[in-house]
C-alpha cells in the first residue's frame, strides 16, 4: 500500500512549521497546484519523501524545460528551473514514482490570460497527447489542478471543471482523479465516483489543502480506500 501526503491551494501552516510533518510517515508527496514550492520543498524534504507536481493557474509558468545530465535546459540552453528543487513535474507526462503510476495535468479553464491556464478545446489536445504518451495503459493516479467539469466545480468561469477529463479516466481508468482549485472554504467536498466500465471506477477528490490518502499500488484492488482528511 502507497501512502500519500496530498496537497494543493492552502497552505497548512503546521506542516510548513514542521509541527506535524516529522509525525507523517508517507511513500510520497502529490501536490495539485497553486501552492508556494518552497513549501512543497519543505515537505519533500521534512517527510523524505519524493515530490510529484502540477502547476496551478497561479503558479509560474514551467513550460519547455528539459534535463540533460542534472542540468536544467530551456530552448537547449542551461536556465535557473523555477519549480521546487527536486520536484518531478507530471504536467502532461505519465510518471512512475513510489510503485505509483501517476499522468497528470495541471491548469485551469481559461479566464485572464496567464499561465497555465487553457480554452475548454486546447486542454482537450493536452489530454489526447497525454493519453497517447500513456499508451491508453491505467494509471494509479490521474493528478490535475482542475477537477471535471460537474463533478465538484463551480459554474463562475474560472472555476469551471475541463470537459475533456471525462473522456481521459474513461480511457486511462485511474483509480483516482486527485484536484484541487475549487476552495471548500468550510462547505463539504464529498468524493465523487465516475462508474467505470468493469464496475469499479474512479474515485475524485478535492484535495485542497493536506489530505493522507491510502492510494494502493498496481497489485491491489482498483477500488481504493481513502484514510484521512488533515483538516486544521
Amino acid at each position: 500500500m502507497v501512502r500519500a501526503l496530498v496537497v494543493a491551494d492552502e497552505v497548512d501552516e503546521t506542516l510548513w512549521c514542521g509541527q506535524r510533518g516529522f509525525g507523517l510517515d508517507v511513500d510520497v508527496v502529490l501536490g495539485a497546484g497553486d501552492l508556494p514550492f518552497a513549501y512543497l520543498e519543505q515537505l519533500a524534504d521534512v517527510l523524505d519523501a519524493p515530490l510529484v507536481f502540477v502547476p496551478g493557474n497561479h503558479d509560474p509558468d514551467l513550460s519547455g524545460f528539459t534535463r540533460h545530465r542534472g542540468l536544467a535546459l530551456r530552448a537547449g540552453m542551461p536556465a535557473v528551473w523555477p519549480g521546487p528543487a527536486g520536484g518531478v513535474d507530471a504536467d502532461g507526462r505519465v510518471v512512475t514514482v513510489a510503485g505509483l503510476r501517476i499522468a497528470g495535468l495541471g491548469g485551469s479553464v481559461r479566464y485572464s490570460g496567464g499561465p497555465n491556464q487553457w480554452t475548454q478545446s486546447a486542454a482537450a489536445r493536452r489530454a489526447r497527447l497525454l493519453t497517447w504518451r500513456a499508451g491508453r495503459k491505467p494509471v494509479d493516479v490521474l493528478l490535475t489542478h482542475s477537477p471535471p467539469r460537474g463533478l465538484g466545480d463551480r459554474e463562475d468561469p474560472p472555476h469551471h471543471g475541463f470537459d475533456c477529463l471525462h473522456r481521459t479516466v474513461r480511457l486511462l481508468r485511474p483509480r483516482w482523479l486527485l484536484h484541487g482549485h475549487i476552495h471548500p472554504y468550510g462547505e463539504p467536498a464529498p468524493d465523487r465516483l465516475i462508474p467505470g466500465p468493469d464496475g469499479t471506477g474512479t474515485i475524485v477528490r478535492n484535495v485542497v489543502g493536506a489530505h493522507v490518502l491510502d492510494l494502493g499500488s498496481p497489485a491491489d484492488s482498483p477500488r481504493p480506500r481513502a484514510e484521512s482528511r488533515m483538516d486544521s
